[in-house]
């Protein structure tokens, strides 16, 4: 009976962080840019239970002990990379990825990563002449060489699929240098913080987790696409159907839960 609760509890734990994760999704299922939460389980230690020795009959074929677990438990949650549909929003500083790679940006803890281009021109305070291209939380958006992008007060931003950035006043263009893509060799090593945005994991390698160019033909190379915006790639309907099955599970465990505690209960007011 105590196997039987303990089996129940740990299940219960695992069950209730996966119900999290499905929450999440669904929070953010409006969120530009935003990737879908997957979460990975696997069995809690296990040990062989052997059965009283008049199991153990001649000729007997099977094996009389049988496998004794405790549930299962969630060993790691992962970032689901794949595209999310690309709409259409006429707003020249929305930029979209057509492909596998990441914007870089400058936070006050260090450069971080996303995939939500609902950019926007920020004024400079000490120099009204010049603009900033920032994220909606006001974070620099950086170029090739690793710098925010300086963008003359009024003028009109021109975007090519590889990045590269005209700013157009008038008659007269100014090229202002690339916006800076990298693409996730090892998409594991990046982990999501507050913002939608990625970071490298605690002794991951940039050089091992980040490529700033791929050695792909230029027309599979990720491309940027002016005035878009990615959606997230949480499905709705696979997290509600996902969530229902969940719950039934955790009804489940309770109720085993429940069975193990009565029966307990009936043992211990048993009277010789």
């Amino acid at each position: 009976m105590n196997n039987s609760m303990i089996s129940a509890m740990v299940s219960m734990n695992g069950i209730q962080q996966r119900l999290d994760v499905l929450s999440e999704n669904i929070a953010n299922l409006d969120n530009v840019g935003y990737k879908r939460k997957e979460a990975s389980f696997e069995d809690t230690l296990t040990r062989v239970q052997e059965q009283t020795s008049k199991m153990k009959l001649t000729g007997r074929a099977t094996p009389s002990g049988f496998d004794l677990g405790f549930g299962s438990r969630m060993t790691s949650i992962t970032s689901n990379f794949s595209q999310g549909s690309i709409k259409e929003s006429d707003n020249p500083t929305d930029l979209a990825i057509e492909g596998n790679a990441l914007f870089s940006v400058l936070t006050p803890n260090g450069i971080a990563y996303t995939r939500a281009g609902n950019f926007h021109l920020q004024q400079d305070p000490e120099n009204a002449g010049s603009a900033y291209l920032v994220d909606n939380s006001g974070h620099f958006v950086l170029n090739a060489d690793g710098e925010p992008i300086e963008v003359p007060a009024g003028s009109k931003l021109q975007i090519d699929g590889q990045g590269d950035i005209r700013a157009v006043d008038g008659d007269v263009a100014t090229d202002l240098g690339r916006i800076q893509l990298m693409t996730p060799i090892r998409p594991d090593a990046l982990e999501q913080v507050d913002g939608n945005l990625f970071v490298l994991a605690a002794g991951a390698i940039e050089v091992d987790v980040l490529s700033e160019t791929i050695s792909l033909p230029a027309n599979q190379q990720a491309q940027i696409r002016q005035g878009a915006l990615e959606s997230s790639n949480v499905n709705l309907t696979d997290e509600m159907a996902e969530m229902l099955q969940v719950q039934r599970a955790y009804q489940l465990a309770a109720r085993a839960l429940s069975s193990s505690e009565t029966m307990m209960g009936l043992a211990n007011n048993l009277r010789g």
